[in-house]
C-alpha cells in the first residue's frame, strides 16, 4: 500500500519547498518534484502545508489522583492528539513510594497499549533508596532513558535536593537525561497553608501561592545540580520570564539544557484565575498562569531557540472533579487539556502573528522533541527512510475551539472560544491515513511503543567538560 502526496508545500525545521512525497508501507520512500509513480492513493496537497507528525513530549493520560483519573485515557487522549496532528506522545510512569520503578514501568506499558498514536514514556523516581540506581539502569536498558523529577509535591512524588543529586548522577553515568518540574515545593506548601489559615481559599490563591520567583529559584537550583553531576537537563512547562534568564545563562555556558513551554503559558493570562469561582477552577494548573510580560519573554525565547519545544502538559479534569476544591484551592486537581490544539494554536497565534516562522513551528512541534528524546531521525522529520507520520495542513479554514466539539472526554476546555486558522486535512500515521477532512478513520491499528536512547547528549557534555579542563572523570 502506497500513498502519493502531490504538490504540497513541504515544511521541515530547515526547509520550505514545493514537492511530492511518496509513502511506501510505513516509511517515506521518495521526496521530489513531479514524482512519476503510480500510487494506490493520491492526495492533492496543492495550497497546503505538509509537515512531520507532531510529537507531544509531555502528556498525562489516565493519571490517578485523589479526585479520580484524569478525563482522558490513552485511547481518548490519542484520538484527540491525532485530530490535532500529533502522531507520537510521551507520557509518564509515576510509581508509588516503595514500588519498583521497573514494575511500575511494565504496568504503565500495559495501560498505554490502547493508544492509537505511537508512544513512549518518561519514568519518575519518587524517592532515593538502595534499589534506585539499579532500577534506573534497568529502565535505560529497557529503552526508557528519560527520568522526570518533581521539586514540588514533596508529600507525594517530590524529592529533595539530595535525592535529585543522586538521581542526576546515576542517570548521567548511564547515558540518560533528567526532566524537571521546577517549583520550590517547601516554600509553596508553607504559603498555601498560610493562605488557608487566613481563610483565603478561592482559586486565585493557588496562583498566589506559586509565584514566579518560586519557579525561577527551582530552575536555578536544578541547573546547578545538573551542572555538578554532568547531567543533561530538560525543564518542563517553563512559565516565568525570570526562569528564562537562568536558562539562557546556562545555555551560553555550553550546558546541555533544554526547555519546554506550553500553549497555556503563551496565550492565557493570570487574570483568568481571578474570575468567578466555578470558571476560575478550570484554570488551576501548576505552574499557574502568569503575566503578559512573562508571555512575551516565552515567545521571544521560543523564537530565539532558548525554549526548544512546546508540549501541552495535557491533564484534563471534569468540572465535577475541579469542584472538589471549590472551598479550598488545595483540593483542586491540577491540570488542563490541550493535546488536540497545539498545532492550531501555534500556527494561528505564532506563525500568523509573526512570532515564529513555519520552520520554527515544525521545530518546536516535532523535530526538537524527536532529537532531544531519542526519536530522531525516524520521527520529527520528512526524509527518505523516516516514519510516514505526516500532517497535511489546510491553512484556508477558520474555526473556533469549542468544548462542544473537541475530542477530549473532558467537559472543560481552557481554549474554549479561541479563533483558529487552519486544520489538518489529512493526518498520516505509520503510512495509514488516520484523519481525513476532520474525521477519524475507523479500525485504526494501535500505536507502537517506541524504545529510545539519548546517550549522544551526555557525550556532548563530557566533551564540553574535557575542553574546560575539568578534573571530573567518566566512570
Amino acid at each position: 500500500m502506497n500513498i502519493l502526496i502531490r504538490n504540497g508545500r513541504v515544511i521541515t525545521s530547515v526547509d520550505d519547498r514545493i514537492a511530492d512525497i511518496l509513502v511506501d508501507g510505513d516509511k517515506i520512500s521518495a521526496i521530489g518534484q513531479s514524482l512519476n509513480v503510480n500510487a494506490d492513493t493520491t492526495i492533492d496537497a496543492t495550497g497546503m502545508l505538509v509537515m512531520p507528525g507532531g510529537i507531544d513530549p509531555h502528556v498525562h493520560l489516565h493519571l490517578p489522583t485523589p479526585a479520580g483519573f484524569s478525563s482522558d485515557d490513552f485511547r481518548s487522549g490519542s484520538i484527540a492528539a491525532l485530530m490535532g496532528g500529533t502522531t507520537t506522545i510521551i507520557d509518564f510512569v509515576t510509581p508509588s513510594r516503595g514500588q519498583s520503578m521497573v514494575n511500575a514501568l511494565k504496568t504503565r506499558i500495559d495501560e498505554a497499549a490502547q493508544s492509537l498514536t505511537d508512544y513512549t514514556l518518561h519514568v519518575s523516581p519518587v524517592e532515593w533508596n538502595e534499589e534506585t540506581p539499579k532500577e534506573i539502569e534497568q529502565c535505560i536498558a529497557m529503552g526508557f532513558p528519560s527520568f522526570k523529577i518533581y521539586m514540588a509535591y514533596k508529600n507525594s512524588v517530590g524529592i529533595d535536593d539530595n535525592a535529585i543529586y543522586h538521581v542526576m548522577h546515576t542517570v548521567a553515568r548511564n547515558g540518560g537525561m533528567v526532566t524537571a518540574h521546577c517549583e520550590m515545593g517547601d516554600d509553596i506548601e508553607m504559603l498555601r497553608d498560610f493562605y488557608a489559615s487566613q481563610g483565603l481559599t478561592s482559586p486565585k490563591y493557588h496562583m498566589l501561592s506559586r509565584p514566579p520567583r518560586f519557579e525561577a529559584l527551582a530552575v536555578k537550583r536544578a541547573i546547578d545540580l545538573a551542572d555538578q553531576t554532568q547531567c543533561p537537563l530538560y525543564i518542563v512547562h517553563v512559565s516565568a520570564a525570570e526562569s528564562v534568564k537562568h536558562i539562557i545563562q546556562a545555555q551560553k555556558s555550553g550546558q546541555p539544557l533544554y526547555a519546554e513551554t506550553c500553549p497555556q503559558y503563551l496565550l492565557l493570562d493570570e487574570a483568568l484565575c481571578d474570575n468567578e469561582q466555578s470558571d476560575a477552577l478550570k484554570y488551576v494548573m501548576s505552574p499557574p498562569l502568569r503575566s503578559a510580560n512573562d508571555r512575551d519573554a516565552l515567545w521571544n525565547a521560543l523564537a530565539n531557540g532558548n525554549i526548544y519545544t512546546v508540549g501541552t502538559d495535557h491533564c484534563p479534569f471534569s468540572l465535577s472533579q475541579k469542584m472538589i476544591g471549590k472551598d479550598d484551592f488545595r483540593q483542586v486537581p491540577n491540570g488542563a487539556g490541550g493535546i488536540e490544539h497545539r498545532l492550531a494554536l501555534l500556527y494561528s497565534y505564532g506563525v500568523l502573528n509573526e512570532r515564529i516562522n513555519l520552520n520554527r513551528l515544525v521545530d518546536v512541534f516535532s523535530t526538537q522533541p524527536a532529537k532531544i528524546f531519542g526519536l530522531y531521525p525516524q520521527k520529527g522529520e520528512l526524509a527518505v527512510g523516516a516514519d510516514a507520520d505526516i500532517v497535511i495542513w489546510n491553512p484556508n479554514t477558520q474555526n473556533v475551539i469549542s468544548v462542544q466539539n473537541h475530542h477530549s472526554r473532558a467537559d472543560l476546555n481552557i481554549y474554549d472560544g479561541f479563533k483558529i486558522a487552519g486544520e489538518p486535512a489529512f493526518v498520516i500515521k505509520n503510512g495509514i491515513v488516520a484523519v481525513e477532512n476532520g474525521k477519524l478513520k475507523s479500525d485504526l491499528p494501535p500505536g507502537k511503543l517506541i524504545y529510545r536512547k539519548v546517550s549522544k547528549t551526555i557525550d556532548h557534555y563530557y566533551k564540553r567538560m574535557d575542553n574546560q579542563g575539568s578534573d571530573n572523570c567518566r566512570t
